[in-house]
């Protein structure tokens, strides 16, 4: 039998997220990450498939990465409705099991919160997307505002017991830069309230060659 921990983590949760994330404008900010994204795709994070609808049709294949089994499920319809074949291969961000060279992308959506080591996730991505792919990616992260990062800071240890494992405060450029990856554009700002949970940054970085 499930303890309450694990049916609010691998049961409750995703549905709850899959409800919440659908929103008009979170959408808006998943689309203009996708912008360019092309070929095969490795995906950590994948969820429920909220991003499958609003790829663009150059995409051809995705590789899906997520803790969370019960995700593919939720998925089905998306998963039916897409012409871009995926394939389910782990469920650990930190550890994809691709060869060097795979993929021409990568993608991450309100994904690197929640991973615990973001810096071997982020090592990963770059072992498996061919040199010159890109990453592409939007999450909410660190504000540049002290007063609120100092409440994030604070929050941040009850959103983790939370939202398993989601972290307020991380600063997303500064670790896809400091992984290595080459920073085409950036796009940040608060996405609406509460402003600790809601400065987000999308972006396109390459792999170097």
């Amino acid at each position: 039998m499930k303890t309450p921990q694990a049916l609010w983590r691998h049961e409750a949760l995703p549905r709850l997220i899959d409800v919440v994330m659908q929103s008009d404008r979170i959408t808006e900010w998943r689309k203009r990450a996708m912008e360019g994204i092309s070929g095969v795709v490795v995906e950590p994070g994948f969820g429920t498939g909220l991003n499958l609808p609003h790829m663009p049709p150059e995409v051809t294949k995705v590789y899906a990465v997520d803790p969370a089994v019960v995700g593919e499920k939720i998925a089905a319809d998306r998963l039916a409705a897409s012409p871009i074949p995926v394939e389910f291969i782990g469920l650990d961000g930190q550890d994809l099991p691709l060869p060097d060279n795979t993929c021409d992308a990568g993608l991450l959506t309100y994904t690197l919160c929640t991973i615990p080591d973001h810096d071997r996730a982020l090592a990963e991505l770059r072992r498996v997307i061919k040199p010159g792919g890109k990453l592409h990616f939007v999450e909410h992260g660190a504000a540049p505002d002290p007063d609120i990062k100092k409440w994030q800071d604070r929050f941040t240890p009850i959103q983790q017991r939370i939202a398993d494992g989601c972290n307020l405060n991380k600063p997303i450029a500064e670790l896809i830069d400091r992984a290595g990856f080459d920073i085409e554009w950036t796009e940040a700002r608060y996405h609406g309230q509460p402003k600790i949970g809601t400065y987000f940054t999308a972006g396109v970085a390459s792999n170097p060659d």
